[in-house]
């Protein structure tokens, strides 16, 4: 086991195109975004807080996405063709937003199961990303939390998001 708890022969390495860590084993020369089998989770937490620096002027974010029929684009990963309204889109999000505010589920692990977006395999992490990266209503919500903090429905052209600051 290493320092970061990874099991021997891996270690963590950064993205510079996606900005997020990654594992990369130099024996195998395998490399994924997923933990190994028998990673002492709570060690890595702890080495990626205190090995990972914040980009200058960016926050961290993830989100879970709900797309609806009137999104600029009505399918996803999950759905090849989206048909539910905006309204019922935000009825599901609100659904989401009681189970992460009662403590029954953190907002990474449904977006997982339930984010329209690619990033849900990630459990809705977009990384980091400054002003002027995103849309402006998703940029002004997120800039706005304070780090842990989830936000009410946002609504944008991609559909309606929860959004939790993660730095």
């Amino acid at each position: 086991m290493t320092d970061a708890g990874l099991p021997a022969g891996w270690e963590v390495r950064h993205s510079n195109s996606r900005n997020l860590p990654y594992f990369f084993n130099a024996a195998s020369k395998e490399s994924r975004w997923d933990t190994p089998e028998a990673t002492d989770v709570e060690k890595l937490k702890a080495y990626l807080a205190q090995n990972t620096r914040k980009p200058e002027g960016k926050i961290h974010a993830a989100h879970l996405l709900v797309k609806h029929k009137d999104s600029r684009r009505p399918s996803s990963w999950k759905e090849q063709n989206i048909t539910r309204t905006k309204e019922e889109a935000i009825q599901i999000l609100k659904g989401h937003e009681a189970r992460i505010q009662s403590g029954d589920i953190s907002l990474g692990d449904l977006a997982q199961s339930e984010s329209d977006c690619s990033s849900a395999r990630k459990n809705g992490d977009l990384g980091f990303f400054g002003k002027g990266d995103m849309q402006t209503e998703f940029e002004e919500v997120a800039f706005g939390l304070e780090p842990g903090q989830v936000s009410g429905v946002v609504d944008t052209a991609s559909g309606v998001h929860l959004i939790q600051r993660l730095d």
